[in-house]
């Protein structure tokens, strides 16, 4: 994408994804509060803020009650800060008013049709579509040994998912030899041109051997088929590279600001 066209997407995905976004889940909500968008959902969901048009004048106060709902809730809850978002120092105010802020990812999007779409999986591994409980737990499974932590909270979303709207996200494994290898996700909302990737881990002994780029292929087939225009995907730094190389393009970063009750 050339600087017009980066500008171009850039100003579609602000307004479908995030000025304009639907919930994530059946018993998530999206609420605007002055110049606020934000999702309040269970205490296992997403819980936090989407979009924010603030000046100097009006951040802080914005800030404050954002913290006053979601910790009246009892939740733990994200400020996602775009480097295009304003107030320029809207990261300053957010740790100053006691948000913790995570790594950075670059926000990248392909043309869905772009991406090849006829990736294999290296050799010995299958691609299984994730429809039950049972493949929810290989998905969890793999979340846990790539990335650490716990997985209970993406068991039960994607459990909720699934349940309340099996065509809006798709799940896939990879199966090596009877054990989970790598896992990801796609998140295909109604009525918007993109189609989110989230989930991309492969546990480790199986990196750098392909299977990333087939998850890739086998989502954007998916997507393609189903009409969205486009794929988004939040980026870490290993992912970065390979994702360039199958035609993404950065269109801004994202940070995560962690408010904890």
């Amino acid at each position: 994408m050339d600087h017009s066209e980066v500008s171009e997407v850039l100003a579609r995905y602000d307004r479908e994804m995030r000025r304009e976004a639907r919930p994530d889940g059946p018993a998530s909500r999206i609420e605007r509060t002055g110049n606020v968008v934000r999702q309040t959902g269970p205490a296992h969901g997403w819980n936090g803020v989407l979009w924010s048009g603030l000046d100097e004048s009006g951040a802080d106060a914005a800030i404050a009650e954002q913290i006053t709902h979601f910790t009246g809730l009892g939740r733990e809850f994200e400020w996602k800060v775009y480097g295009h978002d304003r107030p320029a120092d809207l990261g300053r105010r957010l740790v100053a008013a006691g948000f913790t802020p995570e790594p950075w990812e670059a926000l990248m999007v392909a043309e869905t049709a772009a991406v090849p779409h006829d990736t294999p999986a290296p050799g010995g591994v299958r691609l299984l579509p994730v429809t039950d409980a049972a493949g929810v737990g290989l998905v969890v499974e793999v979340h846990e040994r790539a990335f650490g932590g716990d997985g209970s909270r993406l068991r039960q979303t994607l459990l909720d998912q699934l349940a309340a709207a099996p065509d809006a996200v798709v799940a896939v494994v990879a199966v090596a030899d009877g054990v989970p290898v790598s896992a990801a996700r796609m998140e295909l909302p109604a009525g918007t041109a993109f189609a989110g990737l989230w989930g991309g881990g492969t546990v480790p002994g199986w990196r750098g051997r392909g299977v990333y780029r087939a998850l890739v292929a086998h989502r954007a087939r998916i997507a393609a088929e189903r009409g969205y225009a486009y794929l988004h995907v939040d980026a870490m730094a290993d992912s970065r590279p390979i994702l360039e190389r199958l035609g993404f393009a950065r269109l801004t970063t994202t940070t995560p600001y962690v408010y904890v009750p």
